[in-house]
């Protein structure tokens, strides 16, 4: 299998040239405590047989400074594509967005919920917002949204405001599962699989949510499958946000989509992520 990791961060040790400057202004305890430089994360990699990865902005550690996954990227273009990360309230934030793109980065990442800032924050439907929004529905780059299921009403209005859009779903925006089936609480999730272009990041976190009060991964996982397909499912690891190697992380997620076919597995663990990031499938022809 082809694998893809569509969700990998990086943290250099060296403070000096990349200087932390959290989102919220509190650094998050994994990156303190179990960072990943890109180069351990390349070597994790390897061990894990995992062909690519996408480095996704560590915003807890850098904000929206993203030098680090763009010399992440530079570094090693057959490996690496990356995701960054902007104030989109800012008036500057359209050229921003070019800026980081012409820096050969790939996706945006809007930042409304983590560890170290929890809830949902409000401003995913902000207006000032909608220029960033237009932009990347007009060059068709995917937005990964970390959110919870508070945020997806508004979701939903920016989804009608900008149809064509193409958006990301960190952990599938987080729905509360442990209800079980028929997952009466996660139906906000399943109604959005109206809407073409969203699509689900599932990872290892999703499992574990997946084997909570009265659900299990072998209920949960068929059901997402039957709303969304496969080909709008995408992995990603976590690591090293995600405690254990990137090898068991793997291992682990592998164990709890055992009872999907080849075929959706094939898309799970890597087809979807080149649809979403075409610069993955270019790899090897140029850097992304």
């Amino acid at each position: 299998m082809d694998y893809v990791d569509t969700h990998t961060h990086a943290i250099s040790p060296d403070h000096d040239r990349y200087p932390l400057a959290p989102v919220g202004g509190k650094q998050s305890d994994w990156s303190a405590h179990r960072p990943a430089d890109y180069g351990s994360l390349l070597a994790s990699l390897d061990e894990a047989g995992i062909r690519h990865a996408m480095v996704v902005q560590a915003s807890t550690a850098y904000g929206n400074d993203n030098r680090y996954v763009v010399d992440a990227v530079k570094a090693h273009p057959d490996r690496f594509c990356g995701v960054f990360s902007i104030d989109v309230l800012a008036p500057d934030a359209v050229e921003r967005f070019k800026f980081w793109l012409g820096e050969g980065l790939s996706g945006l990442r809007l930042f409304l919920t983590g560890t170290t800032m929890p809830g949902q924050a409000n401003w995913l439907d902000d207006e000032r917002s909608f220029p960033v929004w237009e932009y990347a529905q007009a060059n068709n780059i995917s937005i990964c949204l970390q959110m919870t299921a508070a945020g997806i009403p508004a979701l939903r209005r920016m989804l009608g405001l900008f149809p064509r859009s193409r958006v990301l779903l960190d952990h599938l925006a987080r729905p509360d599962l442990s209800d079980g089936p028929p997952y009466a609480s996660a139906q906000p999730l399943f109604d959005l699989a109206e809407h073409p272009g969203v699509y689900l990041k599932l990872t290892n976190r999703t499992i574990t949510e997946a084997s909570r009060g009265a659900s299990t991964p072998q209920a949960f996982m068929p059901k997402v499958l039957a709303a969304f397909g496969a080909r709008r499912i995408a992995w990603g690891s976590n690591f090293p946000s995600a405690e254990g190697s990137l090898k068991s992380l793997l291992a682990e997620a592998q164990a709890g989509l055992a009872m999907l076919s080849d075929e959706d597995r094939q898309w799970i663990f890597g087809d979807t992520a080149r649809s979403i990031y075409p610069e993955l499938s270019r790899m090897g022809a140029r850097s992304c």
